[in-house]
């Protein structure tokens, strides 16, 4: 995972050895210096390697400038080697960039009022079917209740997908025939966990591509009908900027307030985890690192800068 980014980011800490200064304007017995042209170099190298790496080029500046502010004119300690300290500022940048704010699921669940609705949106592809599974999963592993909604009505398959998944959870399904109202079968599906007293609603929606201006109408309509407590986009990781662009278009459109990351056990670059936080301006609650039920796990922000700077 992220070998690319690692490759580079190592050879990033082994050019800082020979660029730190430790001649007599730059050494002293407090430490050494970097001086500004020569940080140019580390920061050059870095835009390229995160370039390779799909992050966005917004993300790609902020850590750069952060980056600069940690070592520009900052002595580095005796007994601390430039590459630990270049790797240790670089770390920082990373987590800065990637902390956009957090939001515990979990404890949002359980003391919202219920039911709690949920809605996902995304393009085709993106895993927003099966990550609802997952999440209802996981609620279902809480002691919490929930009740699916087959929104994604333009396609007979997304219902048929999620109506399977529903039977192998024990989990209510609300769905109507192929081509109904999306907006309906997400009113029927919070209606449904009123009467029934179930805890969270899952709504699902078509992958609905965000250049379709009738389709992203049609995603307001369900958002006016069923008054979603939080909107969850997900985006799949080997999108890349892609997923970025798709997350942008989708916050514009009707507001994202969280995000999944799928796919990204399979992620060689990593680049859009570090670039859909910012973008948006939201978290990444959740990330998909497998095929099953039990493969969706919080995110941390230390787990992914510890991988990509693992031996």
């Amino acid at each position: 995972m992220f070998d690319k980014l690692k490759e580079k980011l190592f050879g990033i800490k082994e050019k800082s050895r020979e660029i730190v200064e430790i001649d007599e304007a730059f050494s002293d017995d407090k430490g050494k210096k970097i001086r500004e042209g020569k940080l140019e170099d580390i920061l050059w190298d870095l835009e390229l390697a995160l370039l390779e790496s799909d992050v966005a080029l917004p993300v790609i500046e902020e850590i750069k400038q952060s980056l600069k502010e940690e070592l520009l004119e900052k002595r580095i300690s005796r007994g601390i080697s430039p590459e630990d300290a270049i790797e240790s500022a670089l770390r920082s940048a990373i987590k800065k960039a990637l902390s956009v704010g957090k939001i515990d699921f979990d404890s949002f669940v359980r003391e919202s009022e219920k039911p709690v609705v949920l809605m996902f949106i995304g393009v085709n592809g993106s895993g927003k079917t099966t990550t609802i599974a997952r999440i209802a999963y996981h609620l279902k592993n809480m002691g919490i209740t929930s009740v699916m909604a087959a929104g994604d009505t333009f396609r007979a398959g997304a219902i048929e997908q999620l109506s399977i998944h529903g039977d192998r959870l024990g989990i209510k399904v609300i769905k109507q025939k192929a081509g109904s109202d999306p907006a309906s079968v997400a009113y029927d599906a919070v209606e449904h966990a009123k009467a029934r007293y179930k805890d969270v609603v899952l709504i699902d929606t078509a992958g609905r591509m965000q250049t379709n201006t009738n389709l992203m109408d049609e995603m307001k309509k369900i958002k006016r009908v069923a008054k979603p407590d939080m909107i969850i986009f997900v985006g799949d990781a080997l999108a890349g900027n892609d997923a970025v662009e798709q997350a942008m278009k989708f916050d514009e459109a009707v507001g994202i307030d969280a995000v999944v990351l799928t796919k990204i056990d399979a992620d060689a670059k990593g680049g859009a985890a570090l670039s859909i936080a910012h973008a948006v301006g939201k978290p990444v609650i959740f990330v998909g690192n497998g095929q099953d039920y039990e493969n969706l796990v919080p995110f941390d922000e230390d787990w992914m800068i510890n991988r990509l700077f693992e031996d």
